[in-house]
């Protein structure tokens, strides 16, 4: 059996805490094409799907895998308490936003959910909120994350660690066609994202900083509204915020100050509801509505408009 420990991570402004701690849940298995969508409808059938002994042969996996699809199911928020959470059921229900995850923009806005607050995947928050080098090593990743947990006091064991790293560069890193490609390396489809490279070799390491293909400005948009949402019931929140306070858009998808101010000015072209302003060379992001409910409403529109064939 997998041991799951726990880590005190940081909170944001002293308010709810900004992760969930566990470790070492996925039994080492990175989500996998159509395991996301496999859980939500199967659990929207029978929210107890995940408990019950035939699962492995409803699900059409492995125990363990059944593990895994469930882990995944809840670290993403597809399901809350092995029920349909109101997000995914706007993203994977019939006839919802992108069921099938067929438009980029869908892993996209999958990978904020994993990692916003509150996440329940610790190793995931740590290497994209808290490790800060662009480049590195997979033992710099572990190192850094031991060090981190001494400073804490933490008894995790190493092993844990250890596998959600590995489970962490299989999940985000292309598999190397020139070494061989196994059906494992394959099936994860957040390694279309490029957000993890790899640098000269299969073991070192870049983030992707900066504007990504394939990342829509709405996406980008409804992460911050979000993230001003954890923050507190304030109406404007600075670029700054946005792009360096663990748990922000701006680390989880590494994007610099220019390109979140971009897609801001994207968004802002055809909505009332926010604006970017430039006080005294404090660049904030401001906003009418509810938070929450903006960032919906924007997502909305942006499926809606691809539906009806891309026209805006």
């Amino acid at each position: 059996m997998v041991e799951q420990t726990t880590l005190p991570l940081p909170e944001i402004d002293n308010q709810v805490p900004a992760v969930n701690p566990v470790f070492a849940r996925h039994e080492t298995f990175h989500p996998r094409f159509g395991w996301l969508k496999k859980g939500f409808d199967k659990a929207t059938e029978d929210p107890e799907i995940f408990l019950r002994e035939d699962a492995p042969v409803r699900l059409g996996v492995g125990k363990n895998m059944v593990r895994s699809i469930r882990y995944w199911c809840s670290a993403f928020k597809v399901l809350d308490n092995d029920s349909p959470s109101e997000f995914g059921k706007q993203l994977l229900a019939d006839n919802a936003w992108d069921e099938f995850l067929e438009d980029p923009a869908s892993l996209w806005l999958l990978h904020w959910h994993l990692l916003k607050p509150t996440c329940e995947a610790t190793a995931w928050y740590f290497a994209f909120h808290v490790f800060r080098p662009v480049e590195f090593s997979a033992d710099d990743l572990f190192e850094a994350l031991c060090d981190y947990r001494d400073s804490l006091g933490s008894r995790i064991v190493d092993a844990s660690l250890k596998k959600d790293i590995t489970c962490i560069l299989r999940m985000y890193v292309e598999p190397d066609t020139k070494t061989g490609v196994s059906e494992d390396s394959i099936d994860c489809p957040f390694a279309e994202l490029g957000i993890i490279q790899t640098l000269g070799n299969s073991k070192h390491y870049r983030f992707q900083m900066g504007a990504k293909a394939h990342l829509p400005a709405e996406v980008v948009v409804a992460a911050c509204l979000e993230f001003a949402a954890f923050k507190g019931n304030q109406k404007t929140i600075s670029i700054a915020s946005l792009t360096f306070d663990p748990g922000s858009p701006g680390l989880a998808f590494k994007l610099n100050e220019s390109a979140l101010c971009d897609a801001i000015e994207q968004v802002e072209r055809w909505s009332k509801d926010l604006t970017l302003s430039d006080s005294a060379g404090l660049i904030q992001f401001s906003f009418k509505k509810d938070a929450k409910a903006l960032a919906h409403d924007i997502l909305d529109r942006y499926y809606s408009t691809r539906r009806r064939g891309g026209a805006k």
